[in-house]
């Protein structure tokens, strides 16, 4: 099994910053997912679940919404499994549950593609 766990989120003001982590686990997780992309989406309320950010093993292939592009940073660290989302210059709409995801290969902005997710994390951007 693997395991996702997000941690970070919160309820910051417009034009501030928040750092989201997800950590990798399981039994399985180093056998299944030698090389693997993690994503994060987020989804609000009402709303389908939209794509964020991605990035490749390496990390040195990274991929963004275009609503986050500037804004927003991922990256990650193999050595712990985990990965990260830097967030800055919070809007009011970029309010939503995150998540992150792992996907064997390369990235995605595709949501159906991932197969492990993480149980969300809120992210409240005030105005």
């Amino acid at each position: 099994q693997v395991q996702l766990v997000e941690s970070g989120g919160g309820l910051v003001q417009a034009g501030g910053s928040l750092r989201l982590s997800c950590a990798a686990s399981g039994r399985t997780f180093s056998s299944t997912f030698s090389n693997y992309a993690m994503g994060w989406f987020r989804q609000a309320p009402g709303k389908e679940r939209d794509f964020v950010a991605a990035i490749s093993w390496s990390g040195g292939n990274t991929y963004y919404a275009d609503s986050v592009k500037g804004r927003f940073t991922i990256s990650r660290d193999n050595a712990k499994n985990t990965v990260y989302l830097q967030m800055n210059s919070l809007k009011p709409e970029d309010t939503a549950v995150y998540y992150c995801a792992v996907r064997r290969g390369a990235p995605s902005s595709l949501f159906r593609l991932y197969k492990y997710w993480g149980q969300g994390t809120q992210v409240t951007v005030s105005s």
